[in-house]
């Protein structure tokens, strides 16, 4: 079975990089210093030997050696001694022939040199060579030996082997090693400190756990529709996830700003202060009615920032709003289906009494009536789930002896995908809900519905002749908690139809005037 392999923990991937990344650099900087220092002394070799070779071509003992019978005899000893002072390894004087006067090997003394580097010295010049001679590759100091008479009558060599350069490179190789390991030694304790620290600062997460977290974190924060907003000690946003910036219609990065400036009315600061969390704080903000939850974040018992998660309240209220209107449909239908029970009981009785001629009269006045609404709700509008709804609030309004006509120039296809249920139970149902309570105890109440698809809008007008309301108040009535009636629990119908006509990039108009009833028209686009 193959296993998986494990991550490599911090403290591994941190000792070993900076071990190598010590050693590389030791490398290579150690490798370059070394050959900088190789041609230096090389240089510095060839210098000093050819200095050595003007200095020995220049001695009258040595030219005077030249004019004896056996110049050996005095070059050998004269040489050996300046060789062993000056440390250099050789020191060779031979004829213009190449045949050698003076050798560190008394037994090469009398053979020609070797190397083939002495044609520019017999043509007078002095400079520097590297050649193969018999004691091995050198670096060489040439020159020529010229008499008094300004004839060239010999050739002095003064020469280092290489061999000599390489042992220094390797010594100083060995002194170098010495100090990167201890130079590797303490990066490994610094890279064990630095580790150490880091995974205490990461909460002791290796940096796979810590990626984990992180895209989990940010999965979580975008998928949950709750707004979320976290700020450090300061009141500085640190965090603001999707479902915040689109509750507080922020659009532009915010994050290291001020949380007041797209929160107000927050308690954020005093939860940083006091370290005390704030719950099921109600604040109103973009005409939206808001819970807000603030939790402190603490680290040792010192409050370094804070948690803002908020919903939207008029959204829960939207919900529960769309229940009650199906438990209206329910209560509507059931009412229809009372007072229906009711004309067949009238029915009944008239029947058995005889009373055929009433009977049928009554029978025919119920046909009419229902038959032109009918007609509109069956034949003008193609949309279940606006017949259903219509339907309801016929029957609703008949328990509440109110008037309600459909118009018979109503015409509506099916709804477009993105007008859902709940959007159109909330626009219409607390639309005619609303006409109901404006019209409620007037004597001849009547409520208008109008709706039409043609064109790009769909148009939905809810007329009524109620008491009306004024200008000051037009502009309030569709704010949260804002009502004309007493009670609790009011003033959320018309706030709701509100939000869901601008989720749905419509617009509403309002006619009205105190006493003289009220129009509704609200205008949703088909397409978005």
């Amino acid at each position: 079975m193959k296993l998986n392999k494990l991550p490599m923990s911090l403290e591994t991937k941190i000792i070993g990089s900076n071990i190598l990344n010590a050693l590389f650099i030791i490398l290579i900087f150690t490798t370059i210093s070394i050959v900088i220092e190789y041609r230096q002394v090389e240089k510095q070799m060839g210098n000093q030997a050819l200095q050595l070779a003007i200095a020995v071509s220049s001695m009258p003992s040595v030219r005077h050696a030249f004019e004896e019978q056996d110049p050996s005899q005095t070059l050998q000893p004269i040489m050996e001694n300046i060789r062993k002072q000056t440390g250099a390894e050789f020191i060779v004087i031979g004829n213009t022939d190449g045949v050698r006067y003076a050798h560190p090997d008394p037994k090469k003394i009398g053979l020609h040199m070797v190397g083939g580097d002495n044609t520019r010295a017999l043509q007078g010049q002095f400079y520097v060579s590297k050649a193969q001679g018999s004691l091995g590759m050198s670096i060489r100091g040439k020159g020529p030996i010229i008499n008094e008479d300004g004839r060239i009558i010999g050739v002095v060599s003064v020469g280092y082997l290489k061999s000599d350069l390489k042992e220094n490179a390797i010594k100083r190789w060995g002194e170098i090693g010495i100090i990167a390991f201890f130079v590797v030694v303490i990066g490994v304790f610094a890279s064990y400190f630095l580790a150490r620290n880091i995974r205490k600062t990461t909460l002791g997460l290796e940096p796979h756990e810590v990626t984990s977290l992180f895209l989990e974190r940010n999965a979580i924060l975008y998928s949950i529709k709750e707004g979320i907003i976290s700020v450090d000690k300061h009141g500085y946003i640190t965090m603001i996830n999707q479902s915040a910036k689109n509750l507080l219609n922020v659009e532009e990065d915010v994050v290291h700003k001020k949380i007041e400036t797209i929160l107000p009315n927050t308690e954020v600061y005093k939860v940083l202060e006091t370290g005390s969390p704030d719950r099921d704080h109600e604040i109103t903000l973009s005409n939206k009615s808001i819970i807000l939850n603030q939790t402190p974040i603490i680290e040792n018992d010192q409050v370094i920032g804070a948690v803002s998660t908020f919903r939207d309240k008029t959204e829960i209220n939207k919900m529960l709003e769309t229940l009650s209107e199906v438990r209206r449909y329910s209560e509507d239908l059931r009412a229809q289906t009372h007072e229906f029970s009711n004309k067949l009981y009238v029915l009944s009785g008239l029947l058995q009494l005889g009373k055929y001629d009433e009977a049928i009269e009554m029978i025919q006045a119920e046909s009419s009536a229902h038959e032109s609404q009918n007609k509109i709700i069956f034949e003008q509008i193609h949309d279940p789930k606006i017949q259903a709804l219509l339907l309801g609030k016929l029957g609703k309004a008949s328990e509440k002896k109110i008037q309600f006509i459909i118009d018979d120039n109503c015409s509506i296809n099916e709804l477009p995908s993105h007008l859902s249920f709940a959007d159109i139970t909330s626009i219409i149902g607390n639309l005619i809900d609303n006409a109901f309570d404006a019209i409620e105890g007037k004597k001849e109440g009547r409520v208008t519905f109008f709706a039409i698809d043609v064109g790009d809008d769909l148009i939905i007008e809810v007329d009524d002749n109620g008491h009306g309301v004024s200008e000051q108040e037009t502009d309030k009535i569709f704010e949260i908690g804002y009502s004309t009636k007493e009670g609790k629990d009011r003033g959320y119908g018309l706030a709701i139809v509100n939000q869901v006509v601008n989720n749905l990039n419509g617009s509403i108009e309002v006619q009205s005037k105190s006493g003289d009833g009220t129009i509704i028209s609200i205008y949703l686009p088909k397409t978005i």
